[in-house]
């Protein structure tokens, strides 16, 4: 019986060297002819087409072909690669004899070829019109099959009215932008308005920056309310001018909200710092979404995955579910005028710092502070670094945070070596990845 059993076993793996069963084959032979019939159709002659359409509507319009976005559809055509980038830039030494370049041929290119490979839309240095503007917007609010596919836009030193800004204002709460980004584009009160009313219990914003844009301490209190009830979890801010008062504002609401939760937590279970800083914030409000998460079928049958893979799916899976925030991650608050010579004097760095070590010593999921080019002082800085102390005595995550070098040595030492994570750490996780 064991010799026949044998036989029969040679004689299949002979037939079938792989060991793979007929059913199993056959099933893959089916699965490689559904493959072929949805490929995707050559990146090339799509991106040709948009080519010439887009020459043909700057001829029509009278503007000029954008020298970068040529360059780049050339290149991906050469590469056979889709082209998920677009750069609107203004040459620097274009005479003003040529025409100029604009935004809407683009705009109608990426319509009129349902174009819906690009992610990223960036505009350097143009004066935009209100039918611009107004295209564009119309192009961020499209929703079902037609969809906006652009999850970042940035405009940076570009030049907009008042109307072109409520315009685009008004189209930000629709639309699937992740990242949003306004440098050096310069706003008064009536303009940042008209920005900071469509960022309120945004959803899908995650990156926010307005760095060099002219904001001064008014605008806090307006950046705290919308960093505490959006998913914004990147928010920069340097070369502005918030002060102690305007920064105190900002991150007031967000310091005594981690506080609560601090205080709520069990001080059996310290936050793992391992875990990403969505489900940390989930854990600590209990909310029905987490347990949409653990009731998943990789939960229930027990698989189990790595762990660079879980915190991916538990980022991706969680901020798509969880209502508003605050989730700030990263602040960057270099070059605002943070030191003792405004309005406030002393006494506003003194409650601009304990707003500040609250923050450091209760948010579990904070994890970079950039406060450089600010005069702290040392006194200031001395707070942080004890802050940064009690961090860790907490077991709260490792918080990189960066001060100008105007302290005495010793103490700027001392913040930078609290500011980084151990070697312990970096060699279990490089005896993990071997």
């Amino acid at each position: 019986m064991v010799e026949t059993r044998l036989r029969s076993r040679a004689r299949y793996y002979f037939q079938n060297p792989a060991g793979i069963s007929h059913s199993k084959t056959m099933s893959r032979e089916k699965e490689g002819k559904q493959k072929t019939k949805g490929t995707p159709l050559p990146i090339v002659p799509i991106l040709q087409k948009f080519l010439k359409t887009y020459e043909r509507h700057c001829a029509q319009t009278q503007t000029s072909v954008c020298p970068a976005i040529k360059q780049d559809l050339k290149t991906s055509i050469k590469n056979e690669q889709i082209l998920r980038k677009f750069m609107l830039v203004r040459p620097e030494d274009s005479p003003t004899s040529i025409l100029p370049i604009s935004l809407e041929p683009l705009l109608m290119t990426i319509r009129d070829e349902c174009y819906m490979l690009g992610k990223e839309i960036c505009i350097w240095s143009l004066q935009l019109s209100n039918p611009e503007t107004a295209r564009l917007a119309s192009l961020l609010e499209l929703k079902g099959r037609a969809a906006c596919p652009f999850t970042s836009l940035e405009l940076i030193d570009c030049r907009m009215d008042l109307w072109s800004l409520g315009r685009l204002g008004r189209a930000l709460p629709c639309s699937c932008l992740r990242s949003l980004v306004l440098d050096y584009c310069r706003f008064g009160n009536e303009e940042i308005e008209s920005i900071f009313s469509g960022l309120e219990n945004n959803q899908r914003l995650q990156t926010l920056s307005l760095r060099y844009c002219g904001l001064g301490p008014q605008s806090g209190p307006r950046l705290g309310t919308i960093i505490y009830q959006s998913s914004i979890c990147k928010l920069h801010l340097d070369g502005n001018y918030l002060q102690c008062s305007g920064a105190l504002t900002l991150l007031r609401p967000i310091a005594e909200y981690a506080k609560i939760q601090g205080r709520d937590q069990p001080a059996t279970s310290p936050p793992d710092p391992r875990s990403p800083p969505q489900q940390l914030q989930a854990k600590q409000r209990g909310s029905s979404t987490l347990n949409q998460i653990t009731k998943s079928p990789g939960a229930l049958t027990g698989k189990t995955t790595s762990g660079k893979e879980r915190r991916k799916k538990g980022i991706k899976k969680i901020k798509d579910l969880t209502d508003a925030g605050p989730w700030l991650v990263k602040l960057y608050l270099a070059d605002n005028g943070i030191d003792r010579k405004g309005k406030e004097g002393e006494n506003g760095l003194l409650e601009f710092t304990q707003i500040l070590t609250c923050l450091i010593t209760s948010s579990a999921h904070l994890r970079e502070i950039d406060l450089g080019n600010n005069v702290l002082g040392e006194m200031a800085v001395t707070d942080i670094l004890e802050a940064l102390r009690a961090r860790k005595t907490g077991k709260l995550p490792v918080l990189k945070i960066m001060v100008t070098p105007q302290v005495s040595s010793e103490t700027f030492r001392s913040i930078w070596k609290n500011s980084r994570k151990s070697s312990i750490t970096r060699r279990k996780k490089k005896k993990a990845k071997n």
